[in-house]
């Protein structure tokens, strides 16, 4: 009998940063809504988004995602298509935004999309308050990474006996 297989837990990112975690210290991250268009949706479902080169901003007490490309949906032309490049609206709550901008202005931090999933029908994506890493401490994070996996390893040999 083949071992029961577990769901993983929480939702499954549609996109993620993955150079983010490599290039940022995340000291907190928030869940927040983004205001999309309908192709943008059907898009995103998809898988069709790009958060490489992506970022928020707070302006004008709002909170805006800049950078984010989102292809086009394939099946709407001309009127229903959108912007892949424009700017998105991030939604959260005030006092969440009031923290963001005064955080992010004090301890000179920036905001960094992590990932995009679906919550309950809903497009939300991961926020991360961070701050910007040295070259130095890159290599150290990748080396401590690396002895974590190697301790783990050996732990799991121990147990399996060898």
């Amino acid at each position: 009998m083949a071992p029961k297989q577990s769901k993983p837990k929480g939702p499954r990112p549609v996109a993620q940063n993955r150079k983010a975690r490599h290039d940022y210290d995340v000291l907190e991250t928030f869940e927040c809504g983004i205001a999309l268009q309908g192709s943008e949706v059907k898009s995103i479902r998809e898988g069709k988004v790009q958060l490489r080169e992506a970022y928020a901003r707070v302006d004008g007490g709002e909170v805006w995602l800049h950078g984010a490309h989102v292809s086009p949906y394939v099946m709407a032309t001309g009127f229903g298509g959108h912007d892949p490049e424009r700017a998105r609206k991030l939604l959260l709550h005030r006092r969440e935004i009031d923290e963001l901008a005064a955080r992010t202005q004090q301890e000179s931090l920036t905001l960094v999309p992590l990932s995009i999933y679906f919550r309950d029908g809903r497009a939300k994506v991961e926020l991360a308050l961070a701050r910007g890493r040295k070259s130095y401490d890159k290599r150290h994070a990748i080396a401590a990474r690396d002895a974590a996996r190697e301790a783990d390893r050996a732990v799991a040999r121990g147990r399996r006996g060898e």
